[in-house]
């Protein structure tokens, strides 16, 4: 087993270390039961946040991505392993989830954007990495997709977009950026900006970016500067919390 894995593995168990016996169990009788119906899916949310960025935080629910077509038989699953409709606590949009609930559990049915702007395809189930979940193995949604689905949450109360600087910061080199790029498609705007703001806070860093990301993208124009004092100070300016996830794994490593 390659390094890589070790981690990965080490991550996703420790992401799923505080969730209850309930969850864990109804988590593995979900996965089961869509493997075995043959439903392709795609493991989201919090946990995929949480694996990429190696980052241990309590998983509150099981967001499972799957094609539009794919949303019934998921539905049927997920209800015949005892959950019932979150819309009957507090309703929701139905039209691009359907979020299943049972006492402390929540598994999200998700097969399009809040925004309607795509709908879930292959690819957002066919390029992720395998790991293993309650015994259960499964596919994360790709880099790309999570940075592309939380690009959009730019809200007056909510931002994903100090999430997608740490998915940066920690999976630059993993990242396929002309993929990305083209997923992006007419929204590139938001990812320009994204990065302008990934190269101020972290110059040295977006420098090692590649050529042609850094001329379409104007970051060869940013001044290198070197050590990691200029992104805690930046990073600072935006909160003064521990936010930036290479900055915590600093100071413990140190």
């Amino acid at each position: 087993m390659v390094v890589e894995e070790i981690v990965t593995r080490v991550a996703t168990e420790s992401c799923f270390s505080q969730c209850t016996e309930t969850q864990l169990k109804t988590y593995r009788g979900v996965l089961e039961e869509a493997t075995s119906r043959r439903i392709p899916f795609a493991v989201g949310g919090s946990a995929a946040l949480a694996l990429y960025c190696k980052i241990v935080r309590p998983i509150k629910d099981l967001d499972l991505y799957i094609k539009p077509e794919h949303a019934p038989a998921m539905i049927d699953v997920v209800k015949q392993i005892g959950l019932r409709d979150y819309y009957d606590q507090l309703p929701y949009d139905r039209g691009w989830i359907y979020r299943a609930s049972s006492d402390d559990v929540i598994v999200d049915v998700i097969w399009q954007m809040a925004n309607r702007r795509t709908q879930v395809d292959d690819e957002w189930l066919t390029h992720g990495q395998e790991i293993q979940i309650a015994g259960q193995t499964a596919r994360l949604m790709p880099l790309e997709e999570l940075i592309w689905s939380k690009i959009y949450v730019l809200q007056r109360d909510r931002s994903d977009w100090p999430d997608i600087l740490n998915i940066i910061d920690m999976t630059a080199d993993q990242i396929d950026w002309r993929r990305l790029v083209s997923r992006v498609g007419d929204d590139t705007p938001l990812l320009f900006a994204l990065l302008q703001i990934y190269a101020w806070l972290c110059p040295e860093t977006a420098g090692r970016f590649p050529e042609w990301l850094q001329r379409e993208m104007r970051l060869h124009n940013i001044r290198r500067r070197d050590g990691i004092e200029l992104t805690r100070q930046r990073a600072a300016l935006l909160d003064s919390r521990n936010w930036l996830t290479s900055l915590s794994r600093e100071q413990r490593c140190s």
